[in-house]
């Protein structure tokens, strides 16, 4: 799902934008008429994206997510700190918890 697509700087009457092309939008309709924002990462690198209208009944549950998530990646990519979750590291958070029991409260509230 990871395609590349080349895009073209235009005017868009007193203002500038990018053109997408109709390859894009045909293999991937949920972003017609959809909203976004652009984020400047350095000086020669941006993000994109492109939120497409959801119908969805948890739109707010997901909204937060994204948000969230945007933040995290953000984080992640400020100061390079992104990195793979390994093997080792599930092994390592497996060896905290083991044993732990846990009271759910929410069962004796019935």
């Amino acid at each position: 799902m990871s395609n590349s697509y080349s895009i073209r700087s235009t005017k868009i009457g007193n203002s500038a934008g990018f053109r997408l092309p109709a390859e894009f939008y045909r293999e991937h309709p949920q972003f017609v008429n959809a909203d976004g924002w652009i984020e400047v990462l350095s000086s020669d690198t941006a993000i994109l994206r492109i939120v497409p209208q959801s119908d969805d009944e948890y739109a707010e549950d997901s909204v937060l997510m994204r948000l969230f998530l945007d933040f995290a990646m953000t984080e992640a990519l400020k100061n390079r700190t992104l990195q793979p979750y390994t093997t080792e590291m599930s092994e390592a958070a497996y060896k905290l918890i083991v044993g732990v029991e846990l009271d759910d409260e929410s069962l004796e509230d019935g």
